[in-house]
């Protein structure tokens, strides 16, 4: 399968720098692509060229589109008021096209004059244990270790991609430096792909590749934030109302948006901070505060919202008794966690939460409640971990993982409305567990999900308690 879009540029793209993404998702093209697209029209920093790739063919026809659109798309923000507003974006000035040895994305990447590669390949797409190691019994991560990185094989992860765009790079240009942009929400996300990248290069033995890694390139780590929701035949009525005619890539996002970087970045950037983004020595309290209170908060909220027969985040923010979980959970055990902060944490929760009540955003459950098995390691697990150590008794953070457990009951029954999503799920290994004498037990000692904490009293006595407290809510919601 190839896709049929052609690479399109700018007039001025010869002279230009590239930045380089790799994940054509609503995220990036309502995030990253909107900061760049400020400072280009603000006329301070036009120097450089945003270019969009992805890894994998579930994308063509997007691409298709936007290369017949010269890249340019509307994307529509909503404040938590119902305040809609309009802007075309037109900061993408290249389309790479796919194909199967993603040809065009490894040259691009190789080019001396791309200097910044970012990505947008969600938690689950770094294979990561809870050990932060590879998953290697992945089939993707697996073929990709054994696929040649000359151009001749068929990449499907970041990091056979990224390990095949610097072999080309190395080759061609041995002293162009490089960064490469972690945009996902995990949690030291510049660190954990470096570390992942590297252990990937040193199981393929590329001991010459990994120590060019070292020396040329640099992987800061980045905190990102704007709910974006999958687009919908009625973001694209309301687009076509305003705009006069069809925009088949438009998209809709919250009017809110923040992104946070250490500036560490190889080979140049753009004046990133003259379009807002805020370019820090660490990320890391802005990451903790988002990843905790935001993350884990929304995760809640979904998990909870699906148990009790809602479809949308909203309808569960708005209901007191679901609220209140999340509200209770970052009170009594995050703020704690977290403090000293340079953020007001408890005004961060307030603007959380009145963003989730949004219900113009109309973000399903669905989409939120994706991809447990990574978020209870990564988001609320920390939480336990650090209240335990501390003599706290994490009550309210408790109900998170008990949400998870039920939620993971009604997928093993049946009774889930939709389709649960998981990158490192294992459908199989879940059901030997819910059908354990014991499956709270289970459940409790389960490594990937709890690791240092897998089979400690404390979490099951907490959980097991948090699981009755869920059941009799949900009894009492169906009398």
């Amino acid at each position: 399968m190839t896709s049929t879009a052609t690479s399109i540029q700018n007039k001025d793209a010869e002279d230009s720098l590239t930045w380089l993404h790799i994940g054509a998702g609503s995220f990036h093209r309502a995030h990253q692509a909107v900061y760049l697209n400020a400072l280009r029209e603000s006329g301070s920093d036009r120097r450089w060229q945003l270019a969009l790739a992805n890894i994998r063919a579930d994308m063509g026809p997007l691409l298709d589109a936007l290369a017949r659109q010269h890249g340019r798309y509307t994307l529509e923000t909503v404040t938590p008021q119902g305040e809609r507003s309009y802007q075309t974006i037109n900061a993408i000035g290249r389309i790479i096209p796919w194909d199967e040895r993603l040809t065009q994305l490894i040259a691009a990447g190789a080019e001396e004059r791309t200097r910044i590669i970012s990505f947008t390949v969600t938690e689950g797409g770094y294979y990561l244990d809870h050990h932060h190691k590879l998953d290697t019994a992945n089939i993707d991560l697996a073929d990709d270790l054994r696929c040649a990185l000359d151009g001749s094989g068929r990449p499907r992860t970041i990091y056979g991609t990224i390990a095949a765009i610097l072999q080309a790079r190395r080759a061609a240009y041995p002293q162009a430096g490089l960064t490469l942009l972690n945009c996902d929400n995990l949690r030291h996300n510049g660190e954990r792909f470096r570390d992942g990248l590297l252990q990937f290069l040193a199981l393929r033995g590329e001991t010459q590749l990994a120590d060019w890694v070292e020396r040329c390139t640099t992987s800061p780590n980045a905190m990102v934030d704007r709910i974006t929701p999958r687009p919908t035949p009625a973001v694209a009525e309301r687009v076509k109302a305003v705009i006069g005619m069809d925009d088949p890539c438009a998209l809709m996002g919250e009017s809110f948006i923040q992104w946070v970087i250490e500036d560490d970045f190889k080979a140049g950037r753009p004046r990133l901070e003259r379009a807002g983004v805020e370019m820090v020595e660490s990320v890391l309290p802005y990451e903790e505060a988002k990843i905790r209170i935001l993350n884990a908060s929304h995760s809640c909220i979904a998990w909870a919202g699906t148990l009790a027969g809602l479809q949308y985040i909203h309808e569960g923010t708005q209901r007191d008794d679901i609220r209140q979980m999340a509200y209770d959970y970052v009170t009594q055990d995050v703020i704690p966690c977290l403090t000293p902060s340079p953020l007001d944490l408890a005004a961060y929760r307030d603007t959380t939460l009145a963003r989730f009540s949004n219900p113009a955003i109309q973000d399903t459950n669905q989409r939120v409640a994706a991809d447990g098995y990574s978020k209870i390691p990564g988001f609320i697990r920390p939480t336990l971990q650090e209240s335990l150590e501390a003599g706290r008794v994490p009550r309210a953070t408790a109900m998170l993982p008990a949400l998870f457990f039920v939620f993971l009951q009604r997928w093993n029954d049946g009774g889930l409305p939709y389709e649960y999503q998981d990158g490192i799920f294992d459908p199989a290994a879940a059901r030997v567990m819910l059908s354990a004498a014991d499956p709270v037990g289970a459940f409790c000692n389960d490594a990937v999900l709890w690791g240092e904490l897998a089979g400690d009293e404390r979490l099951l006595a907490l959980v097991r308690e948090g699981v009755d407290h869920i059941r009799q809510w949900l009894a009492q919601g169906k009398k």
